[in-house]
């Protein structure tokens, strides 16, 4: 078993802009007057200037801007290290799990390596340089991206956003040039954990678990192996699986004629692996041992699920052509209500204490799917282990987004090591449910007036890593994809899954309700900050008028100051999306933040019951966004500080997984439905009534079939009538709420917060005097 050491915690780190100084190796460091601080690694340099005093909270005001001057900087990183643990002649790697980003790698003044990706690992062979009691020195400098983007060249049919051409040749998390949901924060540092690995002589290194078949009766689940072994032992190999989960148990050893290759093995009456709300999220702990006759020579444990995946979809959706986008696990249509998955912060070393709470968000409001979004970092594992034991989905971007790459070979090569490094390592979890190759950029072809399928990244580099090293996953190459008919069409309603965004307007509007698309793979609306949140990242004297507020543009987010940033339009948008629902601007911040975060909740509650109403002509939808990574007024519902908004209360009401909705008026009446997203039917008694005056509107007793979706019946409801409706249900003994807002705007808000009291003490209550607090 490969024995690891962690070199983790305080290093020396010195910096000067890069060009001032011409260091050939470390020892010329020695030799010059520069300036260093205290390096924590995992760390990003930024936060250590912060914490030496020489920056200031990049987090509050407008201090982000501050980090520009750091840009073109390089940074230098040492420490001593001493393994006191024998070695012998075992093979020794340094492992570096996260590099920001341009870096070269001495040890002991000797150049072992550089790298030039902060999304993946890098390994260097030492064997040999490490000797057991003997102090070495490790060095490592990071140069500037900017510099290093710079140098490069550029052609006609490459883009990006304003701010973001950075990102084309530079694997980067592209958030980091600046978006409209994080601030310009470009930063270096050593971000993720650094260890050194000692190895043996006889070692299982790679396992490849794939579930061929699942159903109750029986799994088959296939095994790819790699092994390192002396070749004198080659003749007695074998291979012992000890599968266990609960009361079933599987246990075979086979005999191994060589160090690579496959194995079938059947699971009687498996537990199988269900996304959140259609089953229990079982898995596997299964112990795989390397045996020399009885000898154990290494032995690993890995916890899998055993599930099939499948996508059902189609290149076009037409009136013609009816199209499909539709997930299956274990062969049962899944409807996906879940959410954007985006940076956890701008300073990507403090994922790792953040990644469990927010997951445990995306529980409790029962998601059974996150997209991990192409302009972010990918997820290390405990993010993916949390996934695969709460039955959540994942739908993972490869790290590229709104942007047209380089089709030149350096570049493909560097993202097909990229992919092949990032597949071989998630493919195990059985959340993985998709790999899809970007974000937005087919759009962004089709913006530019040229057909993304000429993109040779996701139609030919990414499609043949995955056919060689995970080959039984679903991949889509883009988000949303426009297949080669689609662009001919030149309809966005005949794209499957889309984003749906549009002007953003009220929430009921036609773009949103007349959308022909089958899944929303983002779909968002504003919501302000509640109000102990923004005393925290705005300065006393600009938390309020929002209007004409410096740093409330910034945390809207603007990557750069003055009135070219391309987002000062995201204030005056949350503003207007009040006017639209109460036909006000509001006077006072309270009210501002109140009437935001109603206008946002009544739009997301709309967007998922939407979908869950036309079941299974639209088969999911997953909102932007769960949870900020920065200070900022944006889409998500719970903020950076994990303070939620009104909309967070709402979300976990629509997303039960049996749940009765309104729908909109039509020929004077309003149908009351209901969705059953689960395996088990279910039944149970209803009351629909009017808010203010108590009138029972409906009721009686219900049954829906596992899966389904049913009307339990109408209700009168011309279009000029404005009223609120309470929903109650009950099923065994536990009950559930809803309610839905009927009419059109402009609604009285005073109304709205008073109608707010008798939504908060439906099951699942809130506080409501709490909202905007």
């Amino acid at each position: 078993m490969t024995r690891t050491i962690g070199l983790d915690g305080q290093w020396t780190l010195y910096y000067f802009p890069q060009g001032d100084h011409q260091i050939s190796d470390p020892e010329h460091l020695k030799t010059l007057s520069l300036q260093s601080v205290a390096g924590k690694v995992p760390g990003n340099v930024e936060l250590d200037l912060v914490e030496a005093g020489l920056l200031p909270d990049p987090y509050v005001g407008e201090n982000i801007y501050e980090l520009r001057q750091y840009e073109t900087y390089e940074w230098w990183y040492e420490r001593e290290l001493q393994v006191d643990e024998p070695i012998g002649s075992r093979r020794v790697e340094l492992v570096f799990h996260g590099v920001d980003c341009m870096a070269t790698y001495w040890l002991d003044n000797e150049r072992i390596g550089q790298s030039d990706n902060m999304l993946i690992e890098h390994r260097f062979d030492v064997s040999g340089r490490i000797k057991q009691g003997q102090k070495h020195k490790l060095t490592v400098r990071i140069q500037s991206a900017v510099i290093e983007a710079m140098s490069k060249r550029y052609d006609p049919s490459s883009r990006a956003m304003q701010t973001n051409y950075e990102q084309l040749w530079i694997r980067k998390a592209p958030h980091m040039y600046g978006w409209d949901i994080m601030p310009r924060a470009v930063s270096a540092g050593i971000w993720r954990s650094v260890e050194i690995a000692v190895h043996e002589a006889n070692e299982i290194c790679d396992l490849f678990f794939s579930t061929m078949e699942a159903n109750t009766r029986q799994a088959v689940v296939q095994l790819f192996y790699q092994l390192h072994a002396e070749p004198r032992r080659l003749q007695n190999l074998q291979l012992k699986l000890t599968a266990v989960c609960g009361s079933s148990r599987f246990e075979q050893t086979y005999p191994l004629h060589f160090t690579y290759g496959h194995l079938r093995f059947a699971i009687p009456h498996p537990v199988l692996w269900w996304p959140r709300g259609y089953g229990d999220a079982a898995m596997y702990e299964i112990t795989t041992e390397l045996l020399s006759g009885d000898e154990v020579l290494d032995a690993r444990v890995d916890s899998i699920g055993i599930r099939t995946v499948e996508l059902i979809r189609t290149d076009i959706s037409t009136i013609e052509h009816p199209g499909q986008f539709m997930f299956k696990v274990n062969g049962v249509p899944i409807l996906i209500k879940g959410s954007n998955w985006v940076p956890l912060d701008m300073f990507h070393s403090k994922d790792a204490g953040r990644v469990a709470e927010a997951i445990a968000l995306a529980v409790d409001l029962n998601c059974n799917m996150l997209r991990c979004w192409g302009g972010s970092v990918y997820e290390d594992h405990d993010f993916f282990e949390l996934c695969d034991r709460n039955g959540i989905l994942v739908w993972q971007d490869f790290a590229m987004a709104c942007a047209m790459y380089p089709q030149d070979p350096a570049f493909q090569e560097t993202l097909r090591k990229e992919a092949e490094s990032v597949v071989r390592k998630l493919r195990n979890h059985p959340s993985l449910a998709i790999w899809c190759g970007d974000n937005e950029c087919d759009d962004s072809y089709v913006y530019m007036g040229l057909d993304p399928n000429d993109n040779v990244l996701t139609r030919k580099v990414l499609p043949r890593v995955l056919f060689q090293h995970d080959p039984y996953r679903p991949y889509v190459p883009s988000s949303p994809y426009i297949s080669p008919e689609a662009y001919r069409l030149k309809n966005e309603d005949a794209y499957p899954e889309r984003h749906l965004w549009g002007a953003r307007d009220y929430f009921k509007s036609g773009f949103y309700s007349m959308a022909k698309s089958h899944f929303a793979g983002e779909m968002g609306y504003h919501g302000c900050t509640n109000l102990s949140s923004i005393l925290r990242y705005i300065d006393e004297d600009h938390v309020w008028p929002w209007k004409d507020n410096e740093q409330w543009v910034t945390h809207a987010t603007a990557p750069v100051r003055g009135p070219d940033s391309a987002y000062r339009y995201r204030v005056q948008l949350m503003a207007d999306q009040i006017n639209e629902l109460f036909g006000e601007y509001p006077e006072r911040i309270e009210d501002f933040i109140i009437a935001s975060q109603i206008s946002q909740a009544e739009a997301k509650k709309y967007f998922i019951e939407r979908v869950r109403m036309r079941k299974w002509h639209t088969t999911g939808v997953l909102w932007w966004n769960l949870i900020d990574g920065w200070p900022q007024f944006s889409d998500a519902i719970v903020d950076y500080y994990y303070s939620k908004k009104l909309a967070y209360h709402y979300i976990k009401r629509s997303q039960q997984p049996v749940c009765i909705m309104v729908d909109e008026p039509d020929s004077w009446h309003v149908r009351v439905k209901i969705g059953n997203d689960s395996n088990q039917a279910a039944k149970g008694t209803f009351r629909v009534w009017d808010a203010d005056s108590n009138e029972t509107l409906l009721q009686g007793p219900f049954a829906i079939e596992a899966n389904g979706i049913g009307e339990l019946g109408a209700i009168r409801a011309p279009r000029s009538q404005q009223r609120l409706i309470l929903i109650r249900w009950e099923i065994d003994g536990t009950e559930y709420g809803n309610h839905y807002l009927q009419g059109t705007p402009g609604f009285s808000y005073e109304q709205y917060k008073a109608w707010l009291e008798k939504i908060a003490q439906l099951p699942l209550s809130f506080q409501a005097d709490q909202v905007g607090v």
